[in-house]
């Protein structure tokens, strides 16, 4: 039942979103080209619609039973209004931000979806105390924002969150987890049939109304796939978000380093600077999607691994990750402190030498 449901979302999908295309240039729901975007043409961008109306309905069909779904459909309802009146009228980041705190308030506080502590990698307990709260309301805002930052290219934000997606339901179905990985294939399903109109050359946006979804649904199953566990586990859900919380910390750092307001609009996020290398549209998001499944990978990799394999593997991909950074100018094109530290060993080698 589960996976034909995963296609009757997939189906309705692919339904819904013409109709969704058609209301918003009705409604007004559209998205112009300016010196920070890249299409050239006025677009639709109301279709995380189209997403939500397939998985509410994949909802319903299957009713997958935990004693928190009714609080997690309230704060997904939430996070859609807010969306939608975001591609409509396109809201100040602040009411934007009182939404999520809101939809995240409700998951958090009134159904108890949190972390509370992580026993650590060579002994002993982390307990967060009254830091659960904020810790959990802080990464439920965080990757709602990630997902929403990578939206900038088409197909770019469905194809990173479908990867995400497929992850997690992956893990829960090992682990028996069947909330957690119905919700994760019906999402998946009615995100993949949208990015059949998303992906180069797009004919809808997700807009907001989608990357809030997809980032919202995506933080909640991820806590409640992964709490209350070991170390590398509680690493795990980091790695399968691994792109676009990357891409959110470096353009943290990156506004921080030129005393930018960190909602600041740039375009220095990690498409654009591999569109600036020479890339194509179609390239680059196909980049990404390869760096979305690697991250996968490595969190399936991390979730079987033992203790010390694991730590040489974080350190390794955080190494890697931070040379990506400094190659292709995600911080700033004269930041790049470990290229210039091995620069000046290869140059007292051969000075030696």
């Amino acid at each position: 039942m589960l996976y034909v449901t995963l296609l009757l979302c997939f189906v309705l999908s692919v339904i819904f979103t013409p109709f969704v295309k058609k209301l918003a240039f009705a409604i007004g729901a559209t998205d112009r080209p300016n010196q920070r975007k890249v299409h050239q043409k006025i677009m639709p961008r109301l279709g995380g619609l189209a997403i939500y109306l397939s998985f509410i309905i994949g909802y319903f069909v299957l009713r997958p039973e935990n004693e928190n779904s009714f609080f997690i459909l309230l704060g997904s309802l939430i996070i859609i209004a807010v969306g939608v009146l975001d591609d409509v009228y396109e809201l100040p980041a602040k009411v934007k931000f009182l939404g999520q705190l809101a939809a995240a308030f409700i998951v958090v506080v009134l159904a108890g979806v949190q972390v509370t502590f992580i026993n650590l990698p060579f002994g002993g307990q982390l307990e967060f105390g009254f830091l659960s709260i904020p810790i959990s309301i802080l990464w439920i805002v965080g990757i709602t924002n990630a997902i929403n930052l990578i939206d900038g290219l088409d197909g770019l934000a469905a194809g990173v969150s479908s990867i995400a997606l497929i992850t997690i339901s992956g893990m829960a179905l090992s682990k028996g987890d069947m909330f957690v990985a119905s919700l994760g294939l019906i999402i998946l399903g009615s995100t993949l049939g949208f990015l059949i109109y998303n992906f180069h050359p797009a004919k809808i946006f997700m807009g907001d109304t989608g990357a809030l979804f997809l980032g919202y649904m995506i933080s909640v199953l991820s806590l409640l796939g992964f709490k209350n566990v070991t170390f590398i586990s509680f690493i795990v859900p980091v790695l399968i978000l691994g792109v676009p919380i990357s891409d959110t910390f470096f353009a943290i750092i990156r506004r921080i380093a030129k005393k930018q307001p960190l909602s600041a609009p740039d375009k220095s996020h990690l498409h654009h600077c591999l569109l600036r290398l020479g890339y194509s549209h179609r390239q680059t998001v196909l980049i990404i999607y390869g760096m979305s499944a690697a991250f996968g990978l490595i969190a399936v990799i991390l979730s079987q691994a033992a203790m010390w394999v694991s730590m040489i593997i974080l350190v390794v991909v955080l190494l890697i990750l931070e040379l990506i950074a400094e190659k292709i100018g995600l911080v700033d094109a004269n930041y790049r402190p470990i290229l210039k530290f091995f620069r000046v060993i290869r140059y007292a080698n051969g000075k030696h030498n």
